[in-house]
Formats: structure tokens, sequence, C-alpha cells
């Protein structure tokens, strides 16, 4: 398709105005997003962002983890790729293309099932793959860019790059790379293996995940990262903090390094507790810990 078809062609997403942020956060909280839009596929994402201003504040959102959202919403766009951009196949004996909304965990499963190893992990990160490529998002010691490949990225122009993995710089739950570009695509490579030890695997991997972590209530997963030869939970436990609440939001008294929102938690409530819990740290042991979670916030007029 032409440039000009992509610029003239009309729009085959869901395009959405004031629209709740909250009921698309794994923490439930947000204010309304003053447009909201949802692509059918990457080629009418490509039409939308050619027709977008290119000063138009813009916010990707995958299942809504590891952000936090203000409850003043956001006032620009917010590009949801849950749900379209949702392309998974095999391609070659050993290589896999998953698109920036498939989930982490079907990822982990897809691999599995084709006799493919070495992201079972993926299985205990509550995201999609945009993010997680975007973050490094790792578990249980696997972290994603270890086995990319290539990705395919857009720019607020709406063109397309192919990029090779050595074009990043992958590092703790962060990623350094050619800037005003956002994950479309990637594409993995891994190793033959036994896909049903692997499905075994998950299996443990998810049942040490419920077994530790509070599961099935609304958090953004780990809320600070890890500092160097140390746990997060660990130094917040020591301090007695498990329990300690804000409003509606509380830290978790099965993981520490997890906030919940108990049922009426609003955002400022979430972000005040953030705050206590990383100067109660700072205070007795004199290391600040560093949020994994990243904070939206924005006026709306």
């Amino acid at each position: 398709m032409s440039v000009e078809s992509l610029t003239t062609a009309p729009l085959r997403g869901d395009l959405l105005t004031d629209e709740p942020l909250a009921r698309y956060t794994s923490w439930r909280v947000g204010g309304p997003a003053r447009r909201f839009y949802r692509p059918a596929d990457v080629e009418d994402l490509v039409a939308f962002m050619r027709r977008l201003d290119p000063e138009e504040p813009l916010l990707w959102l995958g299942l809504g983890s590891n952000l936090l959202i203000g409850d003043e919403g956001f006032d620009g766009t917010v590009i949801l790729t849950q749900g379209g951009l949702t392309a998974l196949e095999r391609r070659g004996e050993t290589r896999i293309h998953a698109e920036a909304g498939v989930s982490c965990a079907k990822l982990a499963r897809f691999a599995a099932r084709h006799d493919l190893v070495g992201v079972e992990f993926l299985a205990g990160i509550p995201g999609t793959m945009g993010g997680a490529l975007a973050m490094n998002a790792g578990a249980w010691g696997g972290e994603t860019w270890a086995c990319v490949q290539r990705v395919w990225t857009l720019d607020r122009a709406g063109r397309i790059r192919e990029r090779e993995a050595g074009n990043y710089v992958p590092a703790y739950r962060q990623v350094k790379g050619p800037p005003g570009e956002w994950f479309l695509a990637a594409e993995w490579e891994l190793p033959h293996g036994d896909g049903q030890a692997g499905l075994a695997r998950i299996r443990a991997l998810l049942d040490r995940r419920a077994a530790t972590q509070p599961v099935g209530l609304p958090s953004c997963g780990s809320v600070f990262r890890n500092p160097p030869g140390d746990h997060a939970a660990r130094l917040i436990e020591s301090l007695g903090l498990k329990g300690l609440r804000i409003g509606g939001a509380q830290v978790s008294e099965k993981h520490a390094n997890f906030i919940i929102n108990s049922g009426d938690a609003t955002a400022t409530d979430i972000a005040s507790l953030i705050n206590h819990v990383q100067e109660a740290v700072e205070r007795r042991t004199g290391i600040r810990l560093v949020p994994e979670v990243r904070r939206v916030a924005g006026e709306r007029p």
C-alpha cells in the first residue's frame, strides 16, 4: 500500500474520546485519555500515525502493567496495542515473530508448544511484548533481550524500520536504542528443546508466582528495581512495611515489593505510598530504591 493510500484510507480501528484508562491498567486506576485509539492491525496503526499531529503527546499501552497513570488522566492520545498488534508465528525452524500486543505468557506457551525453549520465564510477566522489549522485562533469571535477533519499530511519521538487536543496549530493566521509535514486533531465535518439559516449567513458575505474589489482586507487578546485591522486597519487609496503607493503596502482605489496590485506591494514593516506602528505606538504610513502574501524569484542560 502506498503512502498516499495510507494517508487517505479510512481508519479501521476504534477511536474514542475521554476514555477512562482505569479499565486498561492492572492497578485499575487512572483518569481519562483525551483521545484513545485501538488499531485494527499494523497497517491501520501506520495510517493513524501518519495523520497524527507530530506535537501530540503519545502514550502506548499494552496490558497496562508497570504503569501508573495519574487521576487527571492523559492529555493526549493513547494507543492500545493489545487486541490489534497480535500476530504470532513461527518462522523457519528456530525463529518466532511476535507483534507488540502479544502477551508475554502467550509467547512463552507458543514457543514451548513448538519445541522451542528459553523463554519460559516470560509466562510470569504480566505484560505484552512491546512493554517487555522497552524495559527488558525479566523474571527468574531470564531477560527479554537475551534471545531477540531483530525488531521492527515505528516513528512519529509512521515509518517502519527493521533493526538488528545490536542497535540496542539492554541493561537491568532498561534498553537504550534509537530515540523516537516504538516497538512494533520482534523476532526471537530459540534453541530446540523438549516442549513438554518447557510447558511443565511454565506451570511450575506460575505455581511459584501464585504462592509468593498477590496474583489476582490489582497491582503493577514489582514496584521497585532490586538494588545491586540485594532485593527491594527484603529491604521493605525488614522495615516492617508490609500491610502499610495510604488510602486504598497497600503494601502487599504477601510480597513487600508489590503495592495493591485494595478496592478504592486512587493513583494519588499509590504514588504517595510509593514515595513513603522509598523515603523510609532510604532513611533507614541509605539505599534509594528506583521504581520500575513508569508514572504518567499530565494536566487536562
